[in-house]
């Protein structure tokens, strides 16, 4: 198995706990439509449990880090659901940048120690 295929096998298996999780979480119910992803009920939180360390994580990068940065984001309503791909874009760089704003950080859409640690907190 070559790295590339070894990659896309984690990712997709990341995927696929995130998905189980939600639907323990109760996230994932009613009828299902890839037009319009549900959204997480008031006052619930998925569990985010791609990955668990604060290597920097920044536009262009993919895979767990970046479904941990947005899986947390999500449950801060900075980011919709159905944005959480695991592929750091604009829509990701421009949702890191708001949290960033709002609590104080530097506003560089970067994802470094102090960032994991407030979206942590």
């Amino acid at each position: 198995m070559n790295a590339r295929t070894r990659r896309r096998t984690t990712t997709r298996a990341a995927v696929l706990t995130a998905a189980a999780g939600l639907l323990t979480a109760g996230l994932l119910t009613g009828p299902a439509s890839a037009a319009e992803p549900a959204a997480a009920p008031t006052g619930t939180v998925a569990a985010c449990a791609y990955y668990s360390g604060t290597a920097l994580t920044v536009y262009g990068q993919h895979g767990a880090r970046v479904s941990q940065v947005q899986c947390l984001l999500a449950n801060r309503r900075y980011l919709p659901w159905g944005d959480v791909t695991g592929n750091f874009g604009p829509k990701t760089r421009a949702a890191v940048k708001k949290f960033q704003s709002r609590h104080h950080l530097t506003a560089d859409g970067k994802v470094g120690k102090k960032t994991w640690r407030a979206l942590y907190a």
